[in-house]
């Protein structure tokens, strides 16, 4: 008997703080970076989680079409609390096409979804609206552009989201952190989108969805506008957000970037989810051919191998 989605219309999840602050046999390119000073415990604590514990992303048996297209077929894991899993593949595999899937700006047309311990796939665009506001999952897009209003400045975009999660009254503060913790100077906070650089856009992006302090994240290529500097600002933030409790599922083409901040790694490849496991296992000695092929390409400079974030 299929199972009636529904939201609470009280919800008692506890939002996540935001944190304080401004076998080839071939060696793999991709290098491991050190951890934050959280996230060995956070991984530790992954580690010993309980079978039972509720993840906030659980995703079973998931299919997608296009018209007579089967873009995505037996798509299936989870996510845990604090936990970051990182999604790859080549353009064109499915990557952006699953995590729309799973926050509901794509329709399924198999499979379950549980967000945040909620049966998910037949909410209508309302329902996803508000279950998004009270702070059980946000999305960053890989275009920030497209997704923030024209007409807004930076304090707006993102007072708008937590002003929604939080009242208006409570709505300064998260999104104050959020600007600072994605490295975001005061003096930008009053221009619009069009007056931003590309970096600049992504950070606001980022910095909105934080300020609602979900329990879950997915960001599409999250730092791929950025340069070096404002990438470890960004990606420090992420690790931090992660070990206060927020799950993630960071899609992106760059194994190197995942290379030094997921926990767990899951290769897509044509729709069909094809080597999965913790990060340093599947990007250090990969099993799949296809996962093979991917560290095969990653550019290097003059034999050096591939730095990480």
């Amino acid at each position: 008997m299929t199972q009636t989605p529904t939201i609470s219309q009280n919800p008692t999840t506890t939002q996540t703080p935001l944190p304080d602050q401004n076998s080839a046999g071939t060696p793999s390119p991709i290098q491991t970076a050190s951890p934050s000073p959280n996230r060995e415990g956070t991984r530790a604590r992954l580690d010993a989680t309980p079978s039972h514990c509720t993840p906030v992303l659980a995703v079973e048996d998931l299919s997608v079409r296009f018209g007579p297209l089967e873009v995505l077929h037996g798509i299936s894991f989870e996510v845990a609390p604090g936990e970051i899993v990182g999604l790859i593949g080549e353009s064109g595999s499915g990557k952006t096409t699953l995590g729309r899937a799973v926050l509901g700006a794509v329709s399924i047309s198999g499979g379950t979804l549980e967000v945040d311990g909620q049966r998910v796939e037949g909410l209508t665009h309302r329902q996803w609206r508000r279950f998004r506001r009270e702070g059980h999952a946000q999305y960053v897009f890989q275009d920030p552009l497209r997704s923030l209003d024209a007409r807004f400045t930076v304090l707006r975009s993102v007072l708008e989201g937590a002003t929604e999660t939080f009242g208006k009254n409570s709505a300064e503060a998260p999104a104050h952190r959020a600007l600072h913790a994605v490295g975001l100077p005061a003096q930008l906070w009053g221009r619009r989108p069009g007056a931003l650089s590309g970096g600049q856009r992504q950070r606001v992006a980022i910095a909105r969805a934080l300020a609602v302090q979900p329990r879950l994240l997915v960001c599409d290529e999250p730092v791929s506008a950025l340069d070096a500097s404002s990438r470890s600002v960004v990606v420090d933030t992420l690790r931090a957000t992660a070990d206060a409790g927020t799950g993630m599922l960071l899609i992106s083409h760059d194994l190197s970037s995942l290379g030094s901040i997921a926990d767990r790694v899951l290769v897509l490849n044509d729709g069909t989810i094809v080597e999965s496991g913790p990060a340093a296992e599947v990007l250090g000695a990969p099993q799949h051919p296809y996962t093979r092929k991917l560290i095969a390409a990653i550019p290097t400079i003059s034999g050096a191998t591939a730095t990480p974030l």
